[in-house]
């Protein structure tokens, strides 16, 4: 069952009503597919977001870092790759937490198991993904993205490389924290709705022109354009994919529904979901921003095994889905 007809019927009444369009025309349909998309997204995004949010505020860091410091590494590891779900979206904001966490006496696969997660998987990249692909993907999504977080940790604490990380990383205890007073549930409603639309505020126009130029692909480019170049048969399809995310700077509002274009035009949707994942937790800024508190070597170590993981993941997706 379609959940969202009603707005694919607002979006056709616009489109051929009220603008209006000929009905069936390139035009039409591209206006049509951008409507529809551009609102179904920011609905799920105002709600999803909300709840998101409202759960995170029951989430303090400080009490973060108490749960994984009495974990074992394992467990520590899975645990951090699950709240790097629910915490800020954006790579910025997620290393300063990352250095919260080290300094904290966090091991440092651990660290990195929420450092990959936190931007790779995110609540936009759900509700867009769930949206336009359906919750198969966006299941599928989650499940890989916790994997490579979970091992890209794992891996990265077994080879003992703390001795790369700059001094001033380590070195700090973790003290107890005196009791702080209870939070009133208005308070946590207040905050959810300040968190939901600072965050719309935020990533409304790359929704616009990401669908933009997700709806222009959907009605131009010749359906075996793309096909002939980046189809599940191309081996080097997904490699190519994530070495060209890299360099690239953009959120999941900007991103995804270009996925969703090149999916529909025959690109492989386990080689957009790789592109994507490459953009979002290996972007260039962040191994900038990463070379402040780390050297080059342990940055290096971390690009290819999360590389990797999204290489198998992308080769992955195009087995099953394909």
């Amino acid at each position: 069952m379609d959940f969202f007809w009603p707005i694919k019927i607002l979006a056709e009444t616009i489109t051929v009503k009220i603008l209006p369009l000929p009905a069936g025309s390139f035009l039409a349909e591209v206006v049509s597919y951008f409507i529809y998309d551009v609102i179904k997204i920011y609905l799920l995004l105002l709600i999803i977001i909300f709840i998101v949010s409202l759960i995170r505020s029951f989430l303090p860091p400080e009490k973060i870092r108490l749960v994984l410091v009495r974990k074992n590494p394992y467990w520590g590891n899975i645990l951090a790759a699950l709240f790097g779900i629910v915490t800020p979206f954006c790579t910025c904001s997620a290393i300063p937490l990352f250095l919260g966490f080290l300094q904290a006496g966090i091991p440092l696969g651990v660290t990195f198991s929420f450092l990959v997660a936190s931007p790779m998987i995110n609540e936009v990249a759900l509700v867009m993904l769930l949206g336009l692909f359906g919750w198969r993907v966006a299941a599928i999504y989650i499940l890989s993205g916790l994997i490579i977080a979970i091992f890209s940790g794992i891996i990265i604490g077994k080879l003992k490389m703390e001795n790369l990380l700059a001094d001033f990383t380590l070195g700090k205890i973790l003290q107890p924290q005196a009791a702080l007073a209870p939070i009133k549930f208005s308070d946590r409603l207040a905050y959810a709705k300040d968190y939901t639309f600072g965050i719309f505020k935020k990533v409304w126009f790359f929704v616009l022109l990401g669908v933009g130029v997700g709806a222009w692909i959907h009605g131009y480019v010749p359906a075996d354009f793309l096909t002939r170049f980046a189809g599940a048969d191309k081996w080097y399809a997904v490699p190519l994919a994530v070495i060209i995310g890299i360099p690239l700077y953009a959120n999941a509002a900007g991103i995804i529904p270009l996925v969703s274009a090149l999916t529909e035009k025959g690109v492989a949707l386990g080689t957009t979901l790789a592109f994507m994942m490459a953009v979002t937790g290996l972007s260039l800024p962040e191994f900038l921003i990463l070379k402040k508190i780390m050297k080059l070597k342990l940055i290096l170590i971390f690009a290819g095994i999360v590389g990797a993981g999204i290489i198998f993941t992308g080769y992955l997706f195009n087995l099953i889905i394909f």
